[in-house]
């Protein structure tokens, strides 16, 4: 979650799969994070086998005291799985991905993540969130993609408006049920046992943020969700070798479209990372100078506007599409 208060030294995360994708590199971790448009069964499936679902949100404060989670699920005090608080401001997304990965049996990983993990899971939920937050090359990691602050408004007398939070959760299944790991929460929500059989516990995973998302107003765009699942890649190059080897040519082509499909998105999320990781204020000011020395920056402006209004109704059609089986 992002509050006005970012002297934690944890900056802000965008939710961009690309993003996370970079951090689980980092932390020597063989999965991938992708982008669902839609919850419906097709879409999921597509993405299988996936591990979590990473979700986000613009948070409310509430003074609720109920002993109940959220969404009709259960507050879990006995939960034997790795969950942390969130203790300082603005690291919900990598305390969202650590309490993923924490619960990934057997998952590959580096050395350093490894070792944190094996020395939190003896901790109780709060000193678990003070060891992964004070881990300097944690907070390293999480900053290296995150925008550079480049403006200081501090005692420059500036009103400061309350802007939105917001929030990174996860949905994942955990000894036969599907759980809520929220770090603001003071346990782990329990949503009920699913059928192993079918989509498993992305069906109950659907229902039950298909409710949250549907106490939005419609056309909402105040949420976003991810999928943690692992890399296709390699799966795809045994797939590819094996037609190749039996000459079947028209899988074998198929599989190449798929391959080169997934390395695409692999070079447009390292050329956006790059942009991320530079500061463009001083090109920007440029720009401005330039456009307006040319007596075209008003018209530059209100081409921007259609341009960003045409972008909003086109995810607004998009959104996401929520079916009950």
């Amino acid at each position: 979650m992002s509050v006005d208060d970012d002297s934690s030294g944890w900056q802000l995360t965008e939710s961009d799969p690309g993003v996370f994708t970079e951090l689980l590199k980092t932390l020597g971790v063989p999965l991938i994070v992708d982008d669902l448009y839609s919850l419906d069964a097709e879409s999921l499936a597509a993405l299988q086998p996936i591990h979590a679902l990473i979700f986000l949100f613009k948070w409310v404060p509430t003074t609720s005291t109920s002993t109940s989670g959220t969404s009709g699920g259960e507050y879990d005090r006995d939960f034997s799985g790795f969950f942390a608080h969130q203790v300082v401001n603005n690291a919900c997304a990598t305390l969202a991905v650590m309490n993923a990965l924490g619960n990934i049996p057997d998952l590959p990983s580096g050395p350093q993540l490894r070792e944190l993990v094996s020395f939190a899971s003896e901790l109780d939920p709060q000193t678990r969130g003070l060891a992964i937050t004070s881990s300097d090359w944690l907070r390293e990691a999480h900053n290296a993609l995150s925008p550079p602050n480049t403006f200081a408004l501090d005692g420059l007398g500036l009103s400061k408006k309350n802007e939105d939070a917001y929030h990174f959760i996860v949905y994942l299944p955990f000894l036969g049920s599907l759980y809520e790991l929220d770090g603001l929460k003071p346990h782990p929500v329990r949503h009920g046992p699913f059928d192993e059989s079918g989509e498993g516990w992305l069906k109950t995973a659907r229902e039950v943020i298909g409710a949250r998302i549907n106490t939005y107003p419609v056309g909402s765009l105040e949420f976003s969700l991810l999928a943690l699942r692992d890399d296709p890649l390699p799966s795809l190059q045994s797939q590819l070798e094996q037609c190749q080897a039996s000459g079947d040519a028209a899988r074998a082509a198929e599989t190449i479209a798929v391959i080169s499909n997934e390395n695409n998105k692999r070079e447009r999320w390292a050329f956006e990372n790059s942009l991320r990781r530079h500061n463009h204020v001083g090109l920007t000011h440029a720009l401005l100078v330039a456009l307006a020395k040319g007596g075209v920056l008003s018209k530059a402006q209100e081409d921007a506007r259609k341009t960003m209004q045409e972008r909003i109704e086109k995810r607004k059609a998009k959104g996401m599409d929520i079916e009950d089986d």
